[in-house]
């Protein structure tokens, strides 16, 4: 693009994106407590996992930071010429609010038999709520799209603050729709009487929040010059065809993971209470995955495509260590005490009003599986956006549609063995052959890459991290058996003692490895510590 915004240091819009990453996945904690308190993981909680699938996956997958669409229109875009750039907004705006539009009316239209479809085991008065909740959220298909190309357009503009902080709107609504039919109705909310009208209110409300992300963008892609809410039918231009080239296989791996999502729900459904846990488990995951994947992501993809050029790809190579030991450095110790102290973090998080200590129970079992794969499905995020910015999105797409078998298989095999945790496990095997795979195509790609000394310095951080975690482990082991103390207290001191002492631990032995990653990213946390308020 030419003329852009004054282009920020890559530590500068890390914090950025950090800061408003912190504050939506804060709101987006606090909206999945309203609604572990009010439902549980009751028929209510249980229907809008599956109603939830198709409408707001797309939202989080096509219209998130990092999604198809988003890293499509970066990877072009900012190798436009700014005065292109709106016409080349408004003409993908058009063809891909025509195609969504075709799948809202599907998904309206054939609710009832998707229900029936990805979740068989359902019973009967679940199915119902998940029925009417897909209905009223269908026209979260074409919002999805909307949003991640707005988004895409305001990143590749140098503009970051936005679209990280939006999903604050969605969950600031459904946190306001949930409180206000507690005020009115109160602890009936919970109660069979109350089962639909609570399930309508949590679907209108998740629908209003995927608007106001929308219109939010609007103002801004206007200031910029990025494109304004006009038809434009011109799809012959490169600029165009160069998107979709990237954009459809993007989006059909994105569907590939859709399917196993479908699949890991498909079995979950015949596990009573199983599709609530695993949405409230992942909730938890997600919210450090999300930040640490955007600081990540969102600053290092734009660089990936300005070196896709084979002449950059030295410096390419370089800039896939960093990001995955950035990755590792920070997943690998999380993930751990995610694991160790799943107990304490999910008591501590939701089991208030109607989610009980067997609600808990189910929850932590899962968490616990799903801290094995943190670092796993960051890696994976990150390898994918390398061949995106290369123009390649075939290779993710072929990768992805095979692990769908995959994953069905492992799926089956591991709910006998260990239950609903057996399917994040699944989930965590599937992640770890995309990403190898990944890495072993670069390495062929791009003239070989030095896996060795890659593997060597995450080895040690996974030896580092064990260290840490068993220092927690034996702190909460401690607390435990040793303090009387009960309550919600106790659990803020199992959770916030164990995770201080396991974090400074994994800290002071990180920081004597010769992993030179960790003597950057300590600096700049120092660097911005010692910036003036």
């Amino acid at each position: 693009m030419s003329e852009p915004k004054p282009t920020r240091s890559l530590a500068g819009i890390a914090g950025i994106v950090a800061v408003a990453t912190v504050l939506s996945k804060l709101a987006g904690l606090f909206r999945q407590q309203a609604i572990g308190a009010a439902f549980a993981v009751g028929p209510v909680a249980d229907a809008y996992s599956f109603a939830y699938i198709i409408p707001g996956f797309l939202l989080i997958l096509l219209g998130g930071i990092n999604g198809p669409f988003h890293s499509a229109i970066v990877s072009v875009v900012v190798r436009q010429d700014r005065k292109d750039t709106a016409a080349l907004i408004e003409a993908i705006n058009s063809l891909v609010g025509l195609i969504l539009m075709g799948l809202v009316i599907s998904l309206f239209l054939l609710a009832d038999p998707i229900i029936h479809a990805i979740a068989p085991g359902l019973e009967a008065t679940a199915q119902d709520i998940a029925v009417l909740q897909l209905r009223i959220m269908a026209p979260m298909a074409l919002l999805a799209g909307l949003i991640g190309i707005g988004f895409g357009a305001l990143n590749a503009d140098n503009q970051f603050w936005l679209p990280s902080i939006s999903p604050i709107f969605s969950s600031g609504l459904v946190l306001i729709a949930l409180g206000g039919l507690y005020l009115l109705i109160g602890p009936a909310i919970s109660t069979p009487q109350c089962y639909l009208l609570g399930g309508s209110v949590l679907a209108a409300s998740t629908l209003g929040g995927a608007v106001l992300q929308w219109l939010a963008q609007v103002p801004a892609l206007w200031r910029s010059g990025l494109g304004r809410l006009r038809l434009r039918f011109d799809w012959s231009t490169p600029g165009v065809r160069q998107v979709f080239a990237v954009l459809i296989p993007a989006t059909l791996s994105s569907g590939m993971l859709q399917i196993n999502l479908f699949t890991d729900l498909f079995f979950a459904s015949y596990i009573a209470g199983a599709a609530a846990a695993l949405s409230y488990a992942n909730l938890l995951v997600q919210t450090p995955l999300g930040i640490i994947s955007n600081v990540i992501l969102v600053p290092f993809l734009p660089i990936f495509a300005r070196l896709a050029d084979p002449m950059h790809w030295p410096e390419l190579k370089g800039r896939i260590r960093q990001s995955l030991l950035f990755t590792a450095i920070t997943m690998v110790p999380l993930g751990v005490l995610f694991g160790v102290l799943a107990s304490p973090l999910v008591r501590v998080i939701y089991e208030r009003g109607a989610f009980d200590q067997k609600a808990s129970s189910l929850v932590t079992s899962l968490l616990v599986v799903y801290g094995l794969g943190m670092f796993i499905y960051l890696a994976r995020d990150v390898l994918v956006r390398v061949f995106y910015a290369m123009g390649d999105g075939k290779t993710p797409y072929r990768i992805s549609l095979i692990n769908i078998g995959l994953n069905a298989l492992l799926d089956y095999w591991f709910i006998q063995w260990l239950g609903a945790p057996g399917l994040v496990l699944a989930t965590v095997g599937v992640n770890l052959c995309a990403a190898i795979t990944m890495v072993l195509i670069l390495h062929r790609r791009l003239g070989g890459l030095p896996l060795g000394q890659w593997a060597g310095a995450i080895a040690a951080l996974i030896g580092v991290s064990g260290v840490a975690g068993g220092l927690a482990w034996i702190t909460l082991w401690a607390l435990q058996h040793g303090v009387r103390w009960t309550g919600f207290l106790a659990l803020c001191l199992q959770l916030l003692i164990p995770g201080a002492i396991g974090l400074v631990a994994f800290t002071l032995i990180a920081l004597t490895l010769p992993i030179p990653e960790i003597g950057q990213l300590a600096s700049r946390v120092k660097a911005r510590l010692a910036k003036p308020a």
